[in-house]
């Protein structure tokens, strides 16, 4: 969708919103759009951000309620105020004001998945250090008296828990646009924002470097900036694929056993990626469209 809009002469944001879009109507994986990932109290919400590697400007709107096509609130954002990101119920608001519908985000399969999660006793979830012990039982929970904080590990989750659509479009002249969008990881606390909608993790754009894009736990992955950090390696002329690897590398030393992985594209039009070898995941599947190819393809790389 996004190299069709890109063919009929769109700018490379019109292709990052109409992808990203695309993905949301088709609800992508289960885990873009409406109907995926309910959080804690069963309701879906999305995240999701575009960005203008020419202007540096950035359009976000994280825990969105009622509203359907995240991405689409994002661009009016940046088109429409002076803000970067805007949250919750008040960008619903937003939203609605720019004539986007209010639509109701839970469908069949989500209450599903929410009541199957309150079956077997609200695992997994993501508190910690707490009582009831949420390791065997739902909430609600309060914090331990008395206690000493102490690291926990996460329990082992479905790597398919977390996922988001990125993308970075590449335009004739060099011009870089990325964007996201995600449901958010499911059964998350209410009011849980990943990395997806926030500029530098979820995605990052240089028009005078390039772009990247991370899907992948975002509790971990934001602390790192991963999309930034990999624009800024491509910047000093770093290969694409190496900038991906280096910036799984930083995130390995601190999260050995974090699920996640990068897409990077520089100014030329290289590209690469790279993810983090876990059980269950050990290679990294992602989408190209170019001049050189016919169609759309499908390129593998190996975690490390």
């Amino acid at each position: 969708t996004a190299w069709r809009v890109l063919e009929s002469g769109g700018s490379e944001l019109d292709a990052v919103e109409r992808g990203c879009g695309q993905c949301e109507i088709d609800q992508c994986d289960g885990s873009v759009g409406y109907g995926g990932s309910p959080d804690e109290s069963g309701e879906t919400t999305l995240d999701a951000m575009i960005m203008d590697g020419n202007t540096m400007e950035v359009g976000a709107v994280a825990d969105l309620r009622r509203v359907k096509n995240a991405i689409g609130v994002a661009r009016k954002v940046i088109e429409y105020t002076k803000h970067t990101l805007l949250v919750g119920e008040s960008a619903s608001l937003f939203a609605v004001r720019m004539g986007f519908p209010y639509e109701d985000l839970t469908t069949q399969k989500s209450l599903s998945l929410y009541s199957e999660w309150l079956n077997q006793s609200c695992q997994p979830n993501y508190w910690k250090n707490v009582v009831p012990d949420s390791s065997t039982s739902c909430g609600p929970y309060k914090r331990r008296e008395g206690m000493t904080y102490k690291e926990q590990t996460s329990a082992q989750r479905s790597v398919h828990n977390h996922d988001t659509i990125g993308m970075v479009v590449i335009g004739v002249s060099g011009t870089v646009a990325s964007g996201t969008s995600t449901n958010g990881a499911i059964h998350k606390l209410p009011g849980r924002v990943g990395d997806s909608p926030i500029a530098g993790a979820g995605s990052y754009a240089d028009s005078t470097a390039g772009g990247a894009a991370a899907t992948g736990d975002g509790d971990i992955m934001m602390r790192f900036l991963p999309s930034y950090q990999a624009v800024e390696y491509m910047r000093m002329g770093t290969d694409p694929t190496v900038a991906c690897q280096k910036v799984i590398s930083r995130i390995q030393k601190y999260a050995p056993k974090f699920f996640g992985a990068i897409i990077c594209a520089n100014t030329t039009g290289s590209y690469g990626a790279a993810c983090n070898k876990i059980p269950g995941f050990t290679q990294f599947h992602f989408m190209v469209s170019s001049p050189l190819l016919s169609q759309p393809t499908v390129e593998v790389v190996d975690c490390i």
